[in-house]
């Protein structure tokens, strides 16, 4: 699991909010806040697993309860949708003083019209991300149900959402109403990515369409096809972070920090690689190698295709060796070679259809190695480029026998 740090800083009416910071395992690469959905909870599924998933690859994410919800403190009947944002400003500037400001605003359902509102407030976002968001904050209204008769009668109501009573007065109404939710996505000063599931059954895809037409570029839009509204399914939320991810490093995460991606404690010895489980699916590896960092995983359906497969990785190894050595021969001789392009693939035979192995039972592993060259080359330059592509080192090491020292860390 990614490392995660309890903390408790003032929301705007004054009442302590409880909040989660997912941290990846060393430095961030940027630092990002989640607005959780209409009266759920920092730990709803979607923010938490896109938030650990988030961590994952680079990104610490703050999380928490607006004032009066989950393990918050307040009057929820005391808020209303201004309120959030003041309490998202507040987790701002908690981050601003004691890690580094926010970047990236992330925001669930009503949340993500939350961190649009609250954009223009934290001048360090770059970029924010709605997922199932409304395209104005009203459209809470249509949850509320038979309970909008008492708000004509006394002003409050007593309304079931999501299975809990919450108190809900005419301020929230008269304050959702007055909120100018288009021109404030249409003067979004931050990169947009609109992320929402065309089956969702509580705010509908078109206010994603309504969302991305307002915005200028740059926007995006990912569908989560066949999604929930509340991304129940791991790999639904792990699909949007991934993607949240990737669109963030180009727009959140800063080009110059001294660690733009995520990366170990410490950095294995040259010559050493790291390999270690990084949570983000049952069979998910996060590999170290100096200061660069991969990721690999077994396909679907038995992992989470996350990332290659371990023979994907030495197919890989072989082919970018390969690619190398024929370069550095063809420099030396001076050789017209433009381009260097190698496919490969991994299959078991029986060893009685191999005329060339020594090998005459069982079966054994074969890889086909198909080498294209780019560029004038005559036919004896491409004869020896071949020569020389069976003499890369991966080659060599994959032809000879190998030993395999394993010992268990102390």
């Amino acid at each position: 699991m990614m490392p995660s740090e309890k903390l408790t800083f003032v929301g705007s009416q004054g009442a302590p909010l409880a909040g989660r910071l997912d941290l990846p395992e060393s430095e961030p690469g940027a630092y990002a806040l989640f607005a959780h959905c209409f009266t759920c909870n920092k730990d709803v599924v979607a923010a938490s697993r896109i938030s650990r998933a988030l961590a994952g690859l680079g990104i610490a994410v703050l999380r928490f309860d607006f004032t009066g919800l989950g393990e918050s403190g307040g009057d929820f009947g005391n808020t209303d949708f201004s309120s959030n944002i003041d309490d998202l400003v507040c987790a701002a500037d908690y981050l601003r003083k004691h890690f580094a400001a926010p970047t990236l605003l992330v925001g669930h359902s009503l949340g993500g019209a939350a961190v649009i509102a609250a954009a223009h407030r934290v001048p360090e976002v770059r970029a924010v991300a709605t997922i199932g968001a409304p395209a104005d904050a009203g459209h809470v209204l249509r949850l509320l149900g038979r309970g909008q008769a008492d708000f004509e009668q006394r002003g409050e109501a007593e309304v079931i959402l999501a299975g809990r009573s919450f108190r809900i007065r005419r301020q929230f109404l008269d304050d959702v109403a007055a909120q100018p939710q288009a021109e404030r996505i249409a003067d979004l000063d931050a990169a947009l990515l609109v992320l929402h599931s065309p089956n969702d059954e509580i705010v509908d895809v078109d206010n994603a369409r309504r969302i991305f037409d307002a915005a200028h570029h740059p926007k995006s839009y990912i569908s989560l096809d066949g999604a929930d509204h509340l991304l129940g399914k791991r790999s639904d939320a792990q699909f949007a972070a991934t993607v949240l991810a990737a669109w963030a490093a180009r727009y959140a995460i800063d080009p110059a920090a001294s660690h733009p991606q995520p990366q170990p404690e410490h950095t294995p010895a040259e010559g050493c690689v790291e390999v270690a489980e990084n949570s983000n699916s049952p069979f998910g590896q996060r590999i170290t190698a100096g200061r660069h960092v991969l990721a690999a995983d077994e396909p679907r359906p038995i992992g989470a295709g996350s990332g290659p497969g371990p023979y994907d990785l030495l197919l890989a190894a072989l082919g970018a060796c390969t690619s190398m050595t024929v370069r550095m021969y063809a420099q030396r001789k001076q050789w017209p070679l433009e381009k260097v392009t190698v496919r490969l693939s991994h299959s078991r035979i029986h060893a009685q259809d191999c005329a060339d192995c020594e090998t005459r039972t069982g079966t054994l592993d074969r890889v086909e190695r198909t080498i294209h060259f780019a560029g004038s080359l005559d036919d004896d330059q491409r004869r020896h480029l071949l020569e020389i592509a069976d003499k890369c080192p991966v080659h060599r090491t994959l032809c000879s026998e190998v030993q395999i020292e394993t010992t268990e860390a102390s």
